[in-house]
């Protein structure tokens, strides 16, 4: 990842940045339970593969100021939203910034929907599989609260998001290859649901079992 296409914002997304209209989103957290930990980074990219992170910064559960923009873009029902695991991102924009709108694709669960000769469906697996991409998940477990970060989480950060264009369109191939594509799109939009689970206390059960 090229260091000249990451670009660092406090707080928010400026302005005059008009990334398109499929976003690839990701997050970095302080941990992955959502009472406990929270949100301190926001990576955003468009099809020109420039990556945009922004800082979140929240103190004693309550965020600094917040991001209008940013708040803006996920509310934005014309633009579709491409996560890698969505279920997760989804629940920790919607506790520290709002409710993600709009039409939303999650290579995770396409994955699963469409590679089913494997187990294996984590972005890294995902790269090295339909885009020959060997990503490194080195700083996966680094400290995102920290007030300087590294070049090295930011290109890892950067890395989160900017295969994500390219995993669309040869998921969304492979799910019209395997006539699949209307059962993704129930998917998909269960997904509001399922976050709603996660943040008042049903993560770990399934509420359709008998």
């Amino acid at each position: 990842m090229d260091k000249e296409k990451i670009f660092v914002f406090e707080g928010d997304i400026p302005d005059d940045i008009a990334i398109g209209k499929t976003i690839a989103i990701d997050t970095e957290t302080t941990g992955l339970i959502h009472d406990r930990d929270r949100l301190c980074l926001v990576q955003l990219s468009g099809r020109n593969t420039s990556c945009y992170l922004v800082k979140i910064r929240i103190d004693n559960g309550v965020i600094s100021s917040q991001p209008k923009n940013l708040s803006a873009l996920l509310k934005d029902e014309s633009i579709i939203k491409i996560f890698h695991y969505a279920r997760f991102d989804m629940a920790v924009l919607n506790k520290w910034i709002g409710k993600v709108d709009g039409p939303i694709f999650c290579t995770k669960i396409a994955s699963k929907l469409v590679r089913t000769y494997t187990n294996r469906h984590g972005l890294k697996d995902l790269c090295k599989e339909l885009l020959n991409i060997e990503l490194s998940k080195e700083m996966q477990s680094s400290d995102w609260a920290q007030d300087n970060l590294s070049d090295q989480q930011k290109i890892y950060a950067a890395q989160d998001v900017i295969y994500l264009h390219q995993l669309y369109d040869k998921l969304n191939l492979m799910l019209e290859r395997e006539k699949r594509v209307i059962l993704a799109k129930k998917c998909f939009e269960a997904l509001d649901a399922r976050v709603l689970l996660d943040l008042n206390g049903w993560s770990n059960e399934d509420i359709f079992s008998h």
